[in-house]
């Protein structure tokens, strides 16, 4: 059985490696050390992981990551590249491949295409489609909330699905399942997707969730 999350943790590391710890990221005011000290207080440090999505929280959860960006960059990637610890809630089984997968692509492309050039890589199928599986509850959390149109994510193959407020108009987003992520995730700027829907509506989504 395929472990896309760790194969995307491994990628994601050597990324963060090859860029060094001042580089830009697409994580807004985080260089690839902030993103780093993110990766492991994520998984090592529960108590104050909360505060990512708990804005109640978020003051802890800045201070303790804070405290890990101080750490020589080297460390940091030695223990994100070795995994959740025992008592980590990522070490359960299965649930590293559950919530990761989607979370390690996307911090991979953060630091790949936040430079000036950059160009799409191809993703191997089984995790484009493992990618794709995930997409319709990402899509409703991340971008269904937000969008002021109904909206159609399209693969090249065929396949859709569509999210957002019912009755409003529509517009198309084609693209690989990958593309189709990072975009729902708020980094549409930097991806290849074909858009198509009237003008206004196009112009309302773009206020929203950025678009090529």
């Amino acid at each position: 059985m395929s472990n896309h999350a760790l194969a995307e943790r491994h990628r994601l590391a050597e990324l963060l490696a090859a860029a060094g710890p001042d580089a830009p990221t697409l994580c807004a005011g985080w260089s690839t050390r902030d993103l780093a000290a993110h990766l492991v207080v994520r998984e090592r440090r529960p108590d104050a992981a909360a505060g990512i999505r708990v804005g109640a929280l978020a003051g802890h959860t800045h201070r303790v990551q804070s405290g890990y960006a101080e750490r020589p960059y080297e460390e940091l990637l030695r223990l994100f590249r070795s995994g959740p610890p025992m008592l980590s809630p990522f070490a359960l089984p299965g649930a590293d491949e559950a919530a990761n997968t989607v979370e390690y692509f996307v911090h991979a492309e953060d630091v790949r295409r936040a430079g000036e050039e950059w160009t799409p890589q191809p993703v191997p199928p089984g995790r484009a489609d493992a990618l794709w599986r995930r997409l319709p509850l990402l899509a409703r959390m991340e971008a269904g909330r937000r969008s002021p149109v109904r909206l159609e994510l399209s693969r090249p193959n065929g396949q859709s699905l569509t999210v957002g407020p019912a009755g409003a108009p529509m517009v198309r987003i084609t693209g690989e399942p990958g593309e189709l992520v990072l975009f729902v995730y708020g980094r549409g700027e930097r991806t290849e997707l074909a858009v198509d829907g009237p003008p206004d509506a196009v112009t309302a989504l773009r206020h929203v969730l950025p678009l090529p």
